[in-house]
């Protein structure tokens, strides 16, 4: 999965660990990046990301622009596997523009992108397929979910449901539930009336497609 939703080695501007700090201001200009990865001599070997913002700032004190691009990196220990899971995608790519991606043998396979992570997001969502997007506001108690699902299915197929935790010290969780496609409004009307009689409140109920 993460193989289909990378960008490929051989469409990701890269650089060499042997220019220099201008050099790699000259090429982050030229293509208007904020941010390359930098690999070694071999072309093989993930070695870290060099920014825009570091070389300038370097410049700005006064520092030597011949020095070798591996001055400034940045994120070296910052990538995933080919098999990671996507938990590790989420944590590490969380204050980064992109995810740097590593093949089966420890050797550069590509980038991942928020964007592509906001993508699968939307596919899981069924965004595309679904009629309503509802919010559902439960207690947090055992089998909150399975009641949920039990009398939603009643009305519609759950399309995908999602759960959170804004607030742990909170005890109301929310659930996001997509309902399959040609569900009209008056149903959702009757699906909220009899969540409501079990404590179960839909805190909205967003249409995401004709019927």
């Amino acid at each position: 999965m993460i193989k289909q939703l990378a960008v490929p080695k051989s469409k990701v501007r890269t650089v060499p660990e042997t220019i220099t700090l201008q050099e790699a201001i000259d090429l982050l200009e030229e293509f208007g990046y904020r941010c390359v990865p930098v690999l070694d001599e071999s072309g093989k070997i993930y070695r870290g990301n060099i920014y825009k913002m570091h070389i300038y700032r370097h410049k700005a004190n006064g520092g030597d622009m011949s020095l070798p691009v591996t001055h400034l990196l940045k994120n070296a220990t910052k990538f995933i596997h080919t098999n990671s899971s996507f938990f590790e995608i989420f944590f590490m790519i969380k204050d980064l523009p992109y995810i740097s991606v590593l093949d089966e043998e420890g050797h550069f396979y590509g980038i991942l992108t928020h964007g592509a992570l906001i993508n699968l997001l939307e596919q899981s969502w069924k965004i595309n397929r679904g009629s309503y997007v509802l919010t559902i506001a439960a207690p947090g108690e055992r089998g909150d979910l399975t009641e949920i699902s039990r009398t939603v299915n009643r009305y519609s197929n759950i399309m995908s449901c999602i759960t959170l935790d804004l607030d742990a010290e909170i005890s109301i969780k929310r659930m996001i539930i997509t309902l399959e496609p040609g569900i009209t409004e008056a149903t959702v009307t009757q699906l909220k009336q009899d969540l409501d009689k079990k404590g179960y409140g839909i805190l909205s109920a967003e249409k995401i497609s004709e019927n």
